[in-house]
């Protein structure tokens, strides 16, 4: 994935970012609550990773993406993720994370909307979180 010469230097949205979630238009969760935060790693040939620091790892705290430029310093994304009972280690569920997020002009920070679908084992809809995306890149120098 190439960055336009039409885009700022920086724009791109490939590097690693410091990404928090935050709630919105998901009752019964308040507005602004944060729903998970992490390291989102976008890698050059479309593909991604991120750690989730509100999972704990024996739930599963990784999940493993695609995503497309869809415009001038935006970009979708798909995460998927498995998540486990922590006491029993059996698969409840399995969740998809979709982000659409604009770089900004400096292309050091991003913002946009997500939303997460988890379902459990046999595919049945469980639940359906929205909200708002924020990512601060991450530099060798920080």
């Amino acid at each position: 994935m190439m960055v336009s010469d039409s885009e700022p230097s920086g724009a791109s949205v490939v590097g690693l970012w410091k990404v928090t979630f935050l709630a919105k238009n998901s009752p019964p969760i308040p507005d602004g609550t944060m729903v998970d935060w992490g390291y989102a790693q976008w890698h050059s040939d479309g593909t991604g990773i991120m750690n989730s620091g509100g999972r704990a790892p024996a739930t599963q705290n990784f999940c493993l993406g695609v995503w497309a430029k869809t415009g001038h310093s935006t970009y979708k994304l798909n995460h998927v993720a498995l998540s486990y009972d922590a006491s029993s280690g059996a698969l409840n569920g399995t969740v998809s994370i979709r982000e659409r997020v604009t770089v900004d002009h400096t292309g050091n920070k991003y913002d946009g909307t997500f939303t997460i679908d988890v379902s459990d084992p046999s595919g049945k809809p469980v639940a359906l979180l929205a909200g708002e995306v924020t990512g601060e890149r991450i530099t060798a120098d920080q």
